[in-house]
């Protein structure tokens, strides 16, 4: 009895531990997603282009920025998250890979992580038009993640 009930402990375990990942998670995925969010609040998207069952500095930039309170409380106020994902070990739905592997090809991403900040807009015939403002790459803090993004924030104010 003992025996059987560990595995089903284990497989509960790890499923409240998948689910609170998710929860405390506000990533999205789906650009369309984000530039309607960004048309409702005005706020930039920040794309994290990564690589996150493979990059080790994927992994420690999600250890020590993207999953602390710090941050999660920051991103809520500031940005929309946008997480654009090169996993080798997942496979993504077909259109979800497109998606992001068109837009690595739009903002000439090489090396993960990968973080820009940008507005953008869409005209008529439903093309978009993007208005970077910046990127940046692994910071070991929220501070210093937060602080290199909030100065491209900034040359918003300035256009």
């Amino acid at each position: 009895m003992k025996k059987l009930l560990f595995p089903i402990f284990a497989i509960l375990f790890s499923f409240s531990s998948l689910m609170a990942q998710v929860e405390e998670s506000e990533w999205g995925t789906n650009l369309e997603e984000a530039y309607e969010e960004h048309k409702k609040t005005g706020k930039p998207i920040m794309a994290n282009f990564t690589g996150s069952d493979w990059c080790g500095w994927c992994i420690r930039l999600d250890k020590a920025v993207f999953s602390q309170d710090e941050f999660q409380s920051w991103a809520e106020e500031n940005v929309i998250l946008l997480e654009l994902d090169f996993p080798r070990r997942t496979k993504l739905p077909e259109d979800l890979r497109l998606q992001n592997q068109n837009l690595q090809q739009a903002f000439g991403v090489r090396g993960f992580p990968t973080v820009w900040v940008f507005d953008i807009n869409r005209d008529e015939k439903g093309n978009y038009s993007v208005d970077a403002l910046g990127k940046t790459g692994y910071k070991p803090s929220v501070p210093e993640f937060t602080g290199a993004v909030e100065q491209m924030i900034a040359k918003r104010k300035t256009k």
